[in-house]
């Protein structure tokens, strides 16, 4: 079975990229015979397991574009679980149980309903009490059955994720750092939650199964571990999970320790759950967590360096980030040497200044932030006008949190971050349209508004001129101008920074 699922996947992958080579580089990467008889395999397995994954070339989900996303109060309250960094503490818990650890993945909470075998309804976890309903783009995660074995109601939760692979990916075609996203989690959230699906589609999200909420009719033998075992033979990716018992989980979180580094889906820790599920349920759940389950997260590892600057980074709404420049460390396997404070208030708790010796770790593994300040001489000097265009600025101050701005309309930085989340691959799409090109054609003159932008052919012969501009850059950029003016509403509100 698993050997068939697997089989299964890899020809979905196999076939997708012959078609994507044919269809869009106009490339053959394999003769029609071979991916008719290829095609002919995977709608045999599909059929004798039952199963079709959301992804698949047998089938075809239509892109849609949602004016908002409805909201769906949960069945059960979806609650958090406590949690510990101390595996003594997690020995506690087991007592005389076997419980089922896996990696608490770090996505986006996603519960899923198939009746009669079909994906009927998937709803984002939200605040645990009401979500919101993302059915149209659970369609196109990577790996989601769109069709099961399983003809009863079947209620799931798994996490939706995106990939180191595929973050990194995707941030390299933002030409506008400020417009990068943080990281995996944000943006598999922002993801999930788009209005068009075709943007999710690119996104290449894909879903993994941790809990099994219902499936009437079916005996489990009172094991968790047996429903994960089911979940995976209706076609599921279930995640990563190993038995457990007092005795052997010091070692098994060793194990899953060293794995993460090599872990191609992000991972803030491991989740612990009784296997039996009757005892579980009898013990019921505290005002704010489950009884029957509990996180492990990983312990952060933090190392003392020296601040050597602090960086002023103006974005395009004006808001002026502190950036902390320090000399480099080795955290979890990487050299990092500077890290966001985010405003100035957490810049004035810590009483950041030059030369301090200050702790750094990486959040979840991942994001470089300041642990501590251990000197604290606090000799920063907020700036008067901003780094880019010498404006003054003035600090504002929003729910107790102090934040600095640059207060010239005017001012390039601006106009420029702004131009850029415009024409970026998530809005407008306009290839070759980098940050500098920007720069070049505003302090030009060529650009004052985003309507400008549609009739640069009013500028050829200047922009043919320029340093590092010809005849054919400037058609590829006119060529992009025009594929961008052919668009939907949803990429042009997201492009003018309302969504």
């Amino acid at each position: 079975m698993e050997a068939k699922k697997k089989r299964m996947q890899e020809l979905v992958e196999l076939l997708n990229r012959a078609r994507r080579a044919y269809e869009q580089e106009d490339t053959e990467i394999m003769s029609n015979y071979e991916y008719d008889r290829l095609y002919d395999e995977l709608e045999g397995l599909e059929r004798e397991l039952g199963t079709t994954l959301a992804s698949s070339p047998t089938v075809n989900v239509g892109y849609e574009v949602l004016s908002e996303l409805p909201k769906e109060r949960h069945e059960k309250p979806m609650l958090s679980l406590d949690k510990t960094k101390d595996v003594e503490q997690l020995k506690s818990f087991l007592g005389e149980q076997k419980a089922v650890i896996s990696w608490k993945m770090d996505g986006l909470t996603i519960v899923l309903t198939y009746q009669n075998g079909r994906l009927q309804k998937a709803v984002t976890r939200g605040n645990g009490e009401v979500g919101e309903v993302i059915t149209n783009n659970a369609k196109v995660f990577r790996n989601l059955p769109l069709q099961i074995p399983y003809q009863g109601e079947l209620i799931l939760r798994g996490e939706a994720v995106i990939g180191y692979k595929d973050f990194e990916r995707i941030n390299e075609q933002i030409e506008d750092v400020d417009a990068r996203y943080k990281n995996p989690r944000n943006l598999c959230s922002g993801s999930v939650r788009q209005l068009n699906n075709e943007i999710t589609a690119r996104r290449h999200v894909q879903f993994f199964a941790f809990s099994l909420v219902r499936a009437d009719g079916v005996d489990f033998e009172n094991s968790r571990e047996k429903q994960f075992t089911w979940l995976s033979e209706q076609g599921f990716d279930v995640v990563e999970h190993k038995m457990v018992t007092r005795e052997t989980v010091e070692k098994t979180v060793a194990w899953f320790a060293e794995e993460i580094e090599n872990n191609p889906i992000p991972s803030d820790g491991l989740v612990a759950i009784y296997d039996d599920i009757a005892y579980g349920i009898s013990l019921g759940r505290t005002a704010k967590f489950p009884r029957d389950a509990f996180a492990f997260k990983w312990a952060d590892e933090i190392k003392e360096t020296h601040l050597l600057s602090i960086e002023w980074s103006p974005s395009r709404t004006g808001l002026i980030n502190p950036v902390a420049i320090f000399e480099p460390v080795e955290l979890e396997g990487t050299t990092v040497s500077r890290a966001s404070v985010h405003n100035l208030s957490i810049m004035k708790a810590l009483q950041l200044g030059i030369g301090d010796t200050i702790q750094v770790y990486k959040a979840n593994m991942i994001i470089p932030q300041i642990a501590e300040n251990l000197t604290r001489s606090g000799n920063i000097e907020i700036p008067q006008t901003c780094p880019v265009c010498g404006g003054v600025t003035r600090i504002q101050r929003t729910a107790d949190v102090e934040t600095l701005y640059c207060t010239n309309p005017e001012c390039q930085a601006k106009k420029i971050k702004s131009f850029a989340l415009f024409v970026s691959r998530d809005a407008m799409n306009m290839e070759g349209m980098s940050e500098a090109t920007l720069e070049k054609f505003i302090g030009s003159g060529f650009i004052h508004e985003f309507a400008d932008i549609f009739h640069l052919d009013r500028h050829k012969e200047a922009i043919i001129s320029m340093d590092g501009f010809g005849e054919k850059s400037y058609e590829n950029l006119m060529a992009a101008v025009k594929k961008a003016s052919h668009t939907n509403l949803v990429r042009v509100v997201y492009g003018i920074g309302v969504a």
